[in-house]
């Protein structure tokens, strides 16, 4: 068990998707605990499950846990993304101690206001066109089922864990445009709102960095590259990945231009929900 953190943040687990890491992210969330937990979009992969149902056990052991966490205590905030947007109808309820909504507002031990977001409403494709939208799904889960062939070999030959699928989002010059574009869109929108900072899912690439003054948090996913977000109980961000064994937490990112220098007031309220707000 490691030491006890203020909040975590994951998204993009893809539950009932063949490549979600469930044993992964059960080992993590099983390891670690937290006064505010968030789900930042896409936990069940409500559009592949229509599609084709898979749900094994592990998977069932994830909701039982994160269940289990909020019954014990735990602040549970459930943002629904696009592939489990059908939850979207039920944004201002309650299930099972875990609240519902499409927006949230996380003031951090230190008081600043970040937004809480699932990001798929700064994606042009998917704002456009549903068509788009499943057909870009289906050609990302084909490269990962052939990222899931790739490593077989290269564990068979010993080599480290690598992710097709990530090289092909950094290299291709499209992605890497579509990915600064969706980051200044997101960074504008928590600037307009006057907020210090948002943490938001979607594009699977987690990131800490400042774009504008804003500070701009990705959580990253749990099936490539099986990250989360952390705020320690001096307001202090950390990003993460979990490689599988207990008791490790690795860093991934640092804040691209400056650190985050953040000093803890305990007295300032831990969580705000606001009404979603329309762009």
């Amino acid at each position: 068990m490691i030491p006890r953190v203020r909040t975590v943040w994951i998204s993009d687990v893809h539950l009932g998707f063949r490549g979600c890491s469930a044993d992964r992210l059960l080992d993590f969330l099983r390891s670690v605990e937290s006064d505010f937990l968030y789900l930042v979009g896409d936990i069940i992969d409500v559009l592949e499950m229509r599609r084709r149902l898979f749900w094994p056990r592990s998977h069932n052991q994830v909701v039982r846990t994160i269940l289990g966490k909020a019954k014990r205590g735990t602040n549970v905030i459930y943002v629904p993304g696009n592939h489990d947007e059908l939850f979207r109808d039920y944004c201002g309820t309650v299930f099972g101690n875990i609240r519902v909504t499409r927006e949230a507002i996380h003031i951090k031990a230190d008081g600043q206001r970040f937004l809480v977001v699932h990001g798929d409403k700064f994606d042009s494709v998917v704002r456009c066109s549903k068509a788009l939208e499943l057909l870009g799904s289906r050609l990302y889960h084909w490269l990962l089922q052939a990222n899931t062939a790739v490593h077989f070999v290269r564990r068979k030959m010993g080599l480290p864990y690598w992710s097709l699928a990530a090289f092909m989002k950094n290299k291709v010059k499209k992605a890497v445009q579509y990915i600064s574009n969706f980051e200044a869109g997101v960074a504008f929108e928590a600037g307009r709102l006057g907020v210090d900072g948002v943490v938001c899912g979607h594009i699977h690439r987690a990131e800490i960095t400042k774009i504008n003054g804003v500070v701009y948090c990705n959580c990253g996913d749990w099936v490539e590259s099986c990250t989360a977000l952390i705020e320690h109980y001096d307001g202090r961000l950390e990003l993460l990945v979990w490689p599988g064994s207990r008791d490790r937490l690795t860093p991934i990112g640092e804040p691209a231009d400056e650190p985050l220098t953040l000093t803890a007031q305990a007295e300032e309220p831990a969580l705000e929900l606001e009404e979603p707000v329309s762009v």
